[in-house]
């Protein structure tokens, strides 16, 4: 069954159908011609020629006609061995086009050639640095995150969170890789700041509180000793402490100092190596992070993660966005600037071109096969004959003229000759 025909499918089938009527307008006239022609010759001896052209005129214009007729459609309905050619091959039309798409337009070779003379990247990047362009992408891309955010379901990200994080945090020990950690940073020294901040804000809260200094060797005293044996006692631990501090600030090599160096080593050597020093850090990962713990990080980090995404999507002046429209802009103007970059992007896509043509060159040409498939006779015929019947129809013309000519010459010949 035929199919409404597109606007500009109307427009082909009208010229074609003007392009028919001239074609058998000409064959009706040089009819006319020869019936008159014939009657007259007798009386008339020149209109003999004319006979000859209108007749082998007609000749052709028949056989042309029958000819591009019997491409489509059986002539007058007659079921003509070979004829009504287009309608009874049509599957294996549909194959032959397929395989030669696939054999000529889907090579390697003609794929990789149309994307070298693009320059897809230089084009893409041209594009990508203009404002309006990067404004564009900027709302694409929110409008598909504001999409797969609600498409989402927050209780199974929750559960892949919850995986990735017991997986490479809580099930992994943690002794031996913090002990690695410690290790590198106690030999670069990285802890004497923290060790400094430590001291001097111990030797400040003293220097600021000598009344509890004082009250502590006051309460731990026996209660036979004079008030005033222990406010000596106080002020000389304050004193004593005091300096004690001072000394620990201003000496890099202070034996504690280096007592504390060597112990903190030596735990980051125990977490390691020592199995007991492992298990107690276990423990306290394990004290840390139980699983009502776990559950509510995960899910607070993931509200929060989901909650500031949506914020700043749904802000154009957001930081997110503005710094996202930044990098696109930046990002176009060194494809367009940068031909390194250039080259290794169009190499990419030279590279994920060809590995679709070659995956799936196959199932593009077969889309072709299958549609002409699941056409109709009558309709593919139609279609066929809709995109090149005009042209069929100056064949007819042609002929005409041809044969007219032909028949013209034989019979001048002829009469010539035989006389």
């Amino acid at each position: 069954m035929s199919t409404p025909l597109l606007e500009k499918d109307a427009v082909k089938a009208a010229a074609l159908r003007r392009m028919k009527l001239v074609a058998t307008s000409l064959l009706v006239i040089l009819g006319l011609i020869f019936v008159v022609a014939f009657a007259l010759q007798d009386q008339y001896p020149w209109l003999q020629y004319v006979r000859a052209a209108a007749e082998g005129g007609m000749v052709g214009a028949l056989a042309d006609w029958f000819a591009v007729t019997a491409l489509f459609k059986h002539p007058l309905g007659l079921k003509i061995p070979h004829t009504a050619i287009i309608p009874r091959n049509k599957d294996q039309i549909g194959a032959t086009l397929g395989d030669f798409v696939e054999d000529n337009f889907l090579s390697d070779e003609v794929v990789e050639a149309k994307l070298a003379s693009i320059g897809i990247a230089q084009r893409a990047g041209a594009w990508l640095a203009r404002p309006e362009s990067a404004d564009r992408v900027a709302k694409e891309g929110a409008a598909a995150i504001r999409g797969i955010l609600r498409v989402l379901d927050d209780e199974a990200v929750r559960d892949v969170l919850e995986s990735m994080f017991r997986r490479h945090v809580v099930d992994v020990p943690w002794g031996p890789p913090a002990g690695r950690m410690a290790e590198r940073i106690f030999e670069e020294g990285h802890h004497h700041q923290l060790v400094d901040l430590l001291v001097d804000s111990l030797s400040e809260w003293v220097q600021s509180n000598p009344d509890v200094v004082s009250r502590l060797v006051a309460e731990r005293s026996p209660s036979w000793v004079p008030g005033f044996l222990d406010d000596l006692v106080g002020e000389r631990v304050q004193v004593e402490l005091n300096r004690f501090l001072a000394a620990v600030q201003q000496d890099p090599n202070h034996q504690v100092r280096v007592a504390l160096d060597n112990y903190l080593r030596g735990l980051a050597r125990d977490l390691q190596h020592d199995p007991e020093a492992m298990a107690k850090a276990e423990r306290i990962k394990e004290q840390v992070l139980d699983d009502p713990r776990v559950r509510e990080l995960v899910t607070q980090t993931w509200s929060t993660i989901k909650t500031a995404l949506a914020d700043a999507v749904d802000d154009p002046q957001s930081e997110l966005t503005t710094n996202f429209k930044a990098a696109v802009q930046d990002f176009g103007a060194r494809l367009v600037s940068d031909p390194e970059l250039a080259a290794k992007v169009n190499a990419y896509i030279a590279d994920a071109a060809g590995y679709l043509v070659r995956t799936y060159r196959k199932d593009i040409a077969g889309v072709i096969t299958e549609t002409v498939e699941r056409w109709d006779a009558e309709e593919t015929s139609e279609k066929i004959e809709l995109q090149v019947g005009k042209d069929l129809q100056f064949i007819r013309i042609n002929g005409t003229v041809v044969g007219s000519l032909a028949g013209l010459a034989i019979f001048t010949v002829a009469h010539a000759v035989f006389g």
